[in-house]
């Protein structure tokens, strides 16, 4: 397939995150992604849309080494996450925040110590092991589940939250790492529509008030539109478009899509 892309002179800056000719295959000799190559400039919000099966969560998950890359370079921070190991990978982990599309909390801890599970990187373990966390720490998550709006259910275990205001811990807990990289693998996927309009309004101001780039890959291509400053286009694990909200009409659907009796 051609690629689509629109131009818009961005320029890169030193938070750039530079996807070079990624391959991930999980079997020989079938790639799901097929020399993939990006570079997302470091500011705002970037959403990824394509069919199911065609690379979004991989693309993902393979910038923070959740899934390995088969060949090519993910370059963050001055490091090529396809290559980074040990102690070092761990370190550049702590920077990519991560937002899960079934939330992925510890469901029998309480709010307040599911964000605080946003420092394990950052602490000794042994202040973790007996959950003595600095004052800072404790300050900041407050002020996370302020932004939240989750502030009085801080005690109340994650297991007795509606969905919405887990995906809201998730997103306050991502941002306990003061990462300089937000990642969301379809944070909006379970969620009713009221209830994904509001997480990805928050999450664009809490990152915008935060000063950190999110990647968010969705299914829905209206809130990629109304969310995302710019979207990228994946199918067949290739990019077939790469531009504005504006920019993406009819004609690039079908490409991403395949037909049209869907639009």
């Amino acid at each position: 397939m051609r690629s689509i892309a629109v131009d818009e002179g961005r320029g890169v800056n030193a938070r750039a995150l530079v996807v070079s000719d990624l391959v991930v295959a999980y079997k020989p000799g079938q790639p799901v992604l097929k020399g993939v190559t990006i570079t997302f400039n470091g500011r705002g919000m970037t959403a990824v849309i394509g069919p199911s099966g065609t690379g979004k969560s991989t693309l993902i998950r393979t910038i923070n080494r959740l899934v390995e890359p088969t060949s090519g370079q993910v370059l963050f921070l001055g490091r090529d996450m396809a290559r980074v190991k040990g102690r070092t990978l761990r370190e550049m982990r702590s920077r990519i925040g991560m937002v899960f599309q079934e939330f992925n909390l510890v469901e029998r801890l309480s709010v307040m110590e599911n964000l605080l599970c946003g420092r394990l990187g950052f602490v000794p373990a042994w202040r973790t092991w007996l959950r003595r966390f600095p004052e800072s720490d404790i300050a900041r998550a407050f002020d996370l589940l302020d932004a939240v709006g989750l502030r009085e259910f801080a005690t109340q275990r994650a297991d007795a939250l509606s969905g919405g205001q887990r995906q809201r811990v998730g997103i306050a807990r991502a941002l306990m790492q003061e990462p300089a990289l937000l990642l969301a693998d379809e944070p909006t996927s379970s969620l009713d529509p009221k209830t994904s309009v509001e997480i990805m309004e928050l999450m664009t101001s809490l990152a915008r008030r935060n000063d950190v780039p999110v990647i968010v890959n969705m299914h829905d291509v209206e809130l990629a539109k109304r969310f995302a400053e710019r979207i990228i286009g994946l199918s067949g694990g290739t990019v077939v478009f790469d531009g504005p909200p504006g920019a993406l009409k009819d004609e690039h659907l079908k490409q991403i899509y395949g037909g049209e009796g869907w639009l």
